[in-house]
């Protein structure tokens, strides 16, 4: 595979389409991602109600976060990231082995929170 992987965009210009990240952007949240530690662990059980909902708030919360995935197979982790990007309707910003660093934007986000806000 290329290391594509499907994304969902976050952000919605003046006339409500969606915008992917552009490289500024991602060059700074990887810059930020780089000191997380991951929030979300998947492991054996896959993306079952219980790591939708947990995923879902910690993008809400964090905005930026990163995800372990813990298999072994190179193409279930990155079917699982993908999975997880399209779950949270997510952005994938960038992958390392069985880490990924993704991104949701919150139009309300809390400043005290959100990793994209505390690392300004």
């Amino acid at each position: 595979p290329s290391g594509k992987m499907a994304t969902n965009f976050t952000e919605s210009d003046e006339k409500g389409q969606i915008m992917p990240l552009n490289n500024e952007q991602k060059k700074q949240y990887k810059s930020i991602g780089h000191d997380l530690k991951p929030v979300l662990i998947v492991a054996g059980n896959g993306l079952n109600e219980g790591v939708i909902a947990e995923l879902e708030r910690a993008l809400t919360d964090h905005e930026l976060i990163k995800v372990e995935i813990r298999s072994e197979d190179r193409e279930e982790r990155a079917a699982a990231i993908a999975e997880l990007c399209k779950a949270g309707r997510a952005e994938l910003v960038q992958t390392i082995g069985k880490k990924a660093l993704i991104y949701r934007k919150n139009p309300q986000p809390n400043k005290q929170l959100s990793n994209i806000h505390r690392y300004k």
